[in-house]
């Protein structure tokens, strides 16, 4: 530094962010989360904002956090906030920064796991609380912060657990937000709803022998007609969604050859090979006629082929997402006297909201992330900070009417 000159000034980091990152640096990663670090995290957090805080023990190893804002009349159906605690695995080598420390860019960008999906929609939530008991505003209806394990491996072990234990009932929960998606442009994507998930493993037997020869009724001539069955029906899909520019991807049906096995060595026939297709089925689609589509595209690869589920989700209720609608009309309401410009959509993987529309909850999927790129479990992903803090601001205007609706 030359002499006579003064430090440059640094910018004091807003609290909000700086727990944000803090977040990011907890190694809730699969295959083995540190829900320990969450939990004393989230339990350290509730304690600071000043709300009571709970654990349930769901499945053995896997809690759910739960903080709550009792409301001035606690016989109200009250307002869920949830997030989940885990994330996805990351290959470091394909990341500009460690992505578990939370680096921050000279732009304000914040890079780590966990960025985008879902832990700032956790820090959102409680800063948003934070504001509005700092204000001194009082609901009418209870807030149930909750903090669910296992959801990037399916939910089976955290919320579809939750939601039958004693414990959610006394939550009496009336209406539920969940995690959405960011949305490139200056528009915020709302989810009303989501594809059912469907791993199918088709198992195609035939006859083996030795690689020399032309043998018939082998399990690759039928692993070949399986596939191609499959992977026509995805062409269709494919050209529907392209050929019609109203449709979103949420709206038609993807299939995906996502595993493959056979064979033992390179002159031996096989005598089993196997197909694994992840799909995802719009709700518009009729799943038990699906499914026969399925046993056809079997019987016709052959004698013998047999398939399996390795998850069958049958789940396909939707909120609805009309002005006649209370929840509906007083969360879009707040956006557009806001300047938000919302876009609807079927939320084309999954999430824990399948699990709470399934009984009867009402559940939207937004996460307040405009102009920024779709980077979930992708490589670099991050959140710009000013992003972050405009989604408290959108959360602590969200929260006070929808908490007071009188239904």
């Amino acid at each position: 530094m030359p002499e006579g000159a003064l430090p440059k000034k640094q910018k004091c980091e807003d609290l909000a962010v700086t727990k944000f990152r803090e977040y990011i640096r907890i190694r809730s990663v699969h295959p083995d989360p540190d829900y320990d670090g969450a939990i004393s995290f989230l339990r350290n957090y509730a304690e600071e904002i000043g709300l009571p805080f709970q654990t349930v023990e769901v499945h053995p190893g896997r809690l759910v956090a739960i903080m709550t804002w009792e409301g001035l009349d606690p016989s109200l159906p009250s307002i869920m906030l949830n997030s989940h605690t885990d994330v996805v695995p990351v290959f470091t080598e394909h990341w500009k920064v460690d992505p578990f420390a939370a680096e921050k860019m000279e732009n304000g960008d914040i890079y780590g796991r966990g960025t985008q999906d879902m832990k700032c929609n956790a820090i959102i939530f409680l800063e948003a609380v934070r504001r509005i008991k700092t204000e001194g505003q009082r609901l009418n209806r209870t807030i149930h912060l909750t903090f669910v394990p296992d959801e990037e491996i399916g939910g089976i072990l955290g919320m579809a657990k939750f939601v039958v234990h004693e414990e959610f009932t006394k939550l009496n929960v009336g209406f539920a937000f969940d995690e959405g998606l960011a949305n490139p442009t200056d528009a915020f994507t709302v989810f009303y709803g989501e594809r059912a998930p469907w791993w199918v493993r088709v198992k195609c037997p035939g006859k083996p022998g030795h690689g020399s020869r032309f043998i018939e009724d082998t399990a690759a001539e039928k692993f070949r007609r399986i596939i191609n069955s499959f992977l026509d029906f995805r062409a269709k899909e494919e050209k529907k969604l392209n050929g019609n520019a109203c449709l979103k991807l949420g709206d038609v049906t993807t299939v995906n050859l996502t595993n493959v096995q056979g064979g033992v060595q390179f002159n031996v026939v096989p005598m089993e090979m196997y197909a694994g297709f992840d799909v995802r089925i719009a709700p518009t689609v009729d799943l038990n006629h699906f499914e026969d589509k399925i046993k056809n595209w079997c019987a016709e690869a052959g004698d013998d082929v047999t398939y399996e589920f390795l998850q069958k989700c049958m789940i396909q209720e939707t909120t609805p997402v009309d002005k006649s609608q209370p929840w509906w009309k007083t969360f879009s309401s707040v956006c557009e006297n806001m300047g938000l410009k919302l876009e609807t959509e079927i939320f084309p993987a999954a999430t824990d909201s399948r699990f709470l529309r399934e009984i009867g909850i009402p559940a939207l999927g937004f996460s307040p992330m405009n102009n920024t790129p779709i980077l979930l479990h992708d490589h670099n992903e991050f959140l710009n900070e000013n992003i972050f803090l405009k989604g408290i601001d959108i959360y602590a205007a969200i929260i006070p009417p929808m908490a007071n609706l009188s239904i």
